[in-house]
């Protein structure tokens, strides 16, 4: 057969299998017929919730024996059914510490420099599976040192800080949740946290409360606080912080609120500084001080790495809620407190 010819016959063959190919049925619409075997089907991707539990009895302690069958979850009220269930201890995190650097922490800075020094030496072991990085944030939020497993790095760079300016808290928990470096796997594993170091204020953002709880719950962030605000004071941002923590799944400590809780009658002694049987300046109210930031420091590093992981494929009827909501009970031990997220966004934004 001549060159030419063999050509020819060779595009023909090509060009008949294409037209075929394009006259096929495309994958996922319908034809009326019944696909034969071994004809690709469509596959409908479903997302699987993620929902860290912590559970913690009468006394404040971790309760850290519970299986997959103590636990109940519900999705907008229906039951759902565990696909995923773990309660490894010390499992991988990312931890965000954002250090307030305003002038309302000027009174007690010293003691604010100590708790974040002590979190970071207490949650960075120098592990390659614990991670972080800091964000300080006065008039504006800056990332001052960005995700790494050396806490050396951080702590370094707290001693040298000092505040000034107003406060742009919503902005740091946006720069946190999109302008550092990711650690691979994450939020999934390592899981996101975010420690708040402040007293919750807010006067300098951009970005809104609203706009940042969303953005945290969309990428599975737990949020913390380890509030700044003195004995005997009060500060509006209190309430910011505890809704930042409850919607996530986390709480806020108060390590400078407690000071004269084992003291007998601390009012009954006046002085300039106010009614304080512990004098500020003393040996005996720095080591109260001291006493306290142990506690929170150990209470909070000590929540973040003992956690339950559920994990579940929703089983509800498609209420066209932007938002869900989550419940997660233990009925076999009504007297304990479960924290988890309260809920979650089923489509992306």
């Amino acid at each position: 057969m001549p060159t030419r010819i063999r050509i020819l016959v060779a595009c023909f063959v090509a060009l008949s299998a294409l037209g075929a190919q394009n006259r096929a049925p495309t994958p996922g619409r319908t034809s009326g017929e019944t696909p034969p075997p071994g004809a690709p089907q469509v596959s409908v991707t479903v997302n699987e919730v993620i929902v860290p539990v912590t559970v913690t009895d009468e006394k404040n302690r971790f309760v850290t024996n519970l299986e997959e069958k103590d636990f109940e979850i519900y999705d907008e009220g229906k039951r759902q059914r565990i696909t995923y269930f773990t309660r490894e201890r010390n499992q991988p995190v990312v931890v965000g510490f954002l250090l307030d650097l305003s002038n309302s922490s000027r009174l007690h800075w010293k003691t604010y420099q100590e708790a974040a020094q002590e979190l970071v030496l207490a949650l960075l072991p120098g592990e390659k599976k614990y991670s972080g990085y800091l964000i300080g944030y006065s008039t504006e939020a800056e990332l001052l040192v960005n995700t790494t497993t050396d806490p050396t790095k951080i702590t370094e760079k707290i001693q040298k800080l000092k505040p000034s300016g107003g406060a742009a808290l919503f902005d740091s928990i946006y720069m946190a949740c999109t302008k550092r470096s990711l650690v691979q796997g994450e939020p999934i594993e390592p899981r996101r946290v975010l420690i708040i170091i402040g007293d919750g204020h807010d006067n300098a953002s951009k970005k809104s409360l609203e706009e940042v709880l969303e953005l945290a719950q969309r990428n599975l962030v737990t949020i913390y606080g380890v509030s700044t605000v003195a004995f005997g004071f009060n500060s509006e941002g209190e309430k910011i912080l505890e809704r930042l923590a409850e919607e996530t799944g986390g709480r806020v400590l108060y390590p400078l609120q407690g000071l004269y809780k084992d003291v007998s009658g601390y009012l009954s002694t006046p002085s300039d500084e106010g009614n304080y049987a512990l004098k500020v300046g003393t040996g005996g109210y720095a080591s109260e001080i001291a006493s306290g930031i142990f506690r929170s420091v150990a209470a909070a590093s000590g929540e973040i790495m003992t956690q339950y992981i559920l994990r579940y494929v929703p089983n509800v009827d498609d209420t066209g809620k932007l938002f869900r909501t989550i419940e997660v009970k233990v009925p076999s031990l009504p007297g304990v407190k479960v924290r988890a997220r309260k809920g979650y966004y089923p489509a992306a934004p």
